[in-house]
């Protein structure tokens, strides 16, 4: 069984909490067990536990994020002491990049990165497909460190093997501790609105570059009021692509964000919604599925930001693709 180390800032937990769930199976399978500093009981040492583990470890995960590379203890200790055990061949080394961030000239910045080309995993549009390619990618280290200890195990007399002992003194428990997170209705209207803000944001800038690399393209942002936006794309001076974007509240009548391919912002019908849900970990956004029904495919996800703006320009420039 392999040993996984997570070196994370505490300010990522909830990513870290997310991406153990989905290493859940390769527990249960018994090629994994996994550690980060949330296992330390009272009393212990912490450094000391910290080193114990990481100088055990098979595989280390470098969960990077803004908060990761300005940690002094992450970036100094965990992370120096896990590249030397990787050029030793000790261990192996992933960089898992949570957040965006300037991290391809630090010291890992040379080894392959996961999620798939170092994307963070808040720009992925659905956070489980993040999840899985990381799980993948680890998986793959894993096959590789058997093969390593396949090729270099010597033979001994068989003789009873002795229990382990537990790291730092501690006793054995078990590493299952996460509990389900709360979010209060405070949480939920913060990441609604901040879910809107993004979105037009995404408009904005997506409608600016579409005209820079279509001289037959002008688009058109408007922003209404705090609540409202509407974009349109002109093919040669028709109005080809529109759409109204609304901010409602929670729950009721027009909530959550509202998207309306008839460039209306004062009208109260739409083609698609966006509202706000909850796991035990994590805010997510999730659509009403009216625009994939049409398509014949709706499948819930837990959409990011990024998620449900892509959603959005994806309906908005549908008309601009078509022959």
């Amino acid at each position: 069984m392999a040993t996984v180390f997570f070196s994370y800032s505490h300010k990522d937990e909830g990513l870290r909490d997310q991406l153990e769930i989905h290493l859940a199976m390769l527990k249960r399978q018994g090629f994994i067990e996994t550690w980060h500093d949330r296992r330390i009981t009272a009393g212990e040492l912490l450094d000391r536990a910290i080193s114990i583990n990481l100088e055990r470890a098979d595989v280390v995960l470098l969960l990077v994020s803004p908060d990761f590379l300005a940690s002094d203890y992450c970036y100094e200790k965990e992370m120096t002491r896990a590249l030397e055990r990787h050029e030793a061949g000790e261990c192996t080394v992933i960089p898992v990049i949570l957040r965006p961030c300037d991290w391809h000239d630090a010291p890992f910045g040379g080894l392959l990165a996961t999620p798939k080309d170092g994307k963070p995993i808040t720009q992925w549009p659905d956070l489980d497909t993040a999840f899985l390619d990381i799980t993948q990618a680890i998986k793959r280290a894993l096959k590789a460190v058997g093969a390593h200890r396949a090729a270099t195990a010597k033979p001994t007399m068989a003789s009873p093997s002795p229990a382990p002992a537990s790291p730092g003194g501690s006793a054995a428990r078990s590493s299952n501790l996460r509990v389900a997170k709360r979010f209060t209705d405070h949480d939920k209207d913060e990441f609604l609105h901040e879910a809107f803000e993004f979105i037009a944001r995404y408009f904005e800038n997506s409608l600016s570059e579409l005209s820079s690399r279509n001289r037959e393209i002008k688009g058109q942002f408007r922003r209404v009021d705090a609540n409202r936006f509407a974009a349109v794309a002109y093919r040669d001076g028709e109005a080809v692509a529109h759409c109204a974007v609304r901010l409602g509240h929670r729950s009721g009548m027009m909530s959550g964000i509202t998207y309306s391919n008839s460039g209306d912002a004062d009208g109260s019908s739409y083609n698609e919604s966006l509202s706000v849900e909850v796991d035990d970990q994590t805010l997510f956004l999730t659509s009403m599925g009216m625009s994939m029904m049409r398509r014949g495919s709706h499948e819930e996800r837990k959409l990011t930001l990024e998620g449900g703006a892509e959603l959005y320009w994806d309906l908005f420039i549908a008309p601009l693709q078509r022959d």
